[in-house]
């Protein structure tokens, strides 16, 4: 089963039947002795990923996200170059440190970028439509809370069909928003960001924006659920941790949009 988000699709470990049955072997009477009556493991001696430690590292990263978004926000409000520097350079560092082994440097390093364009982005915004950040911030953590709920009910969940559905509307969603992106600063053919026009169309995409986002959380649980119950080794929660954080980045540049929209047409 394939997620849309990169860090979650490079291989088996977040799949079921996955890290923890490569090479397993028929135990004897003797090993099953032998593990009847040894005391039961703690998760620092089987060295295996749980959800406190995605807890703790996504909580790390965000931190890092936020040391260098405040200070963007409040201090340096930058400019449109720098936070297409920071929309670019967070890209490629989010794509490399999502293959291959877990890269905590890396992530880190994403997180400091990606602070530096949330910060910029919220700066614009709020110095347009006051109180708009705030609302952003509390709509990411409401829509948070709210599939995790979903999820953890059962009322949302995950399977061939939904994961493949959601891959197929976040790349083409993906791909419409940096074509609209180049085409506006390139001017070509007079053309307008569709993003931040007027009317309604630019609602009902960034609407469609925010509950596709929302939704992806969803795989984002599942996936690190399937990650804790195949004992995965520790360092692959960095991997967990950081496809929360590009997750809830992306959630909450969309509910900051789609505000302003919803406020520039009041």
């Amino acid at each position: 089963m394939e997620s849309r988000n990169p860090v979650f699709s490079n291989g088996k470990q977040f799949k079921p039947g996955g890290y923890a049955t490569f090479d397993v072997r028929t135990p004897s009477a003797g090993d099953l002795n032998d593990l009847y009556a040894a005391p039961s493991a703690t998760s620092t001696q089987t060295g295996r990923m749980t959800l406190d430690d995605v807890v703790v590292r996504a909580a790390g990263l965000f931190a890092v996200l936020l040391v260098t978004a405040v200070p963007t926000y409040f201090v340096f409000k930058p400019g449109l170059g720098v936070v297409l520097g920071a929309l670019f350079l967070g890209l490629g560092l989010g794509l490399v440190a999502s293959f291959g082994k877990p890269k905590p440097a890396l992530m880190f390093a994403y997180a400091a970028v990606e602070g530096v364009l949330v910060g910029g982005v919220s700066y614009w915004y709020g110095a347009a439509y006051g109180g708009i950040v705030p609302q952003a911030i509390l709509g990411t953590l409401a829509a948070f809370g709210s599939m995790l709920v979903l999820y953890k009910t059962g009322v949302i969940r995950n399977s061939p069909k939904f994961t493949k559905i959601l891959i197929i509307a976040g790349v083409g969603y993906f791909v419409f928003g940096m074509a609209n992106l180049l085409l506006s600063l390139g001017h070509v053919g007079g053309w307008q960001n569709v993003y931040s026009g007027g009317g309604l169309f630019p609602i009902l995409l960034s609407g469609f924006g925010v509950v596709l986002a929302s939704l992806y959380l969803v795989l984002d649980f599942d996936f690190i659920e399937q990650g804790v119950r195949n004992g995965l080794p520790r360092a692959f929660a960095w991997t967990a941790a950081f496809g929360l954080v590009v997750t809830l980045v992306w959630l909450y540049l969309e509910i900051l949009r789609l505000l302003a929209l919803l406020r520039g047409n009041n």
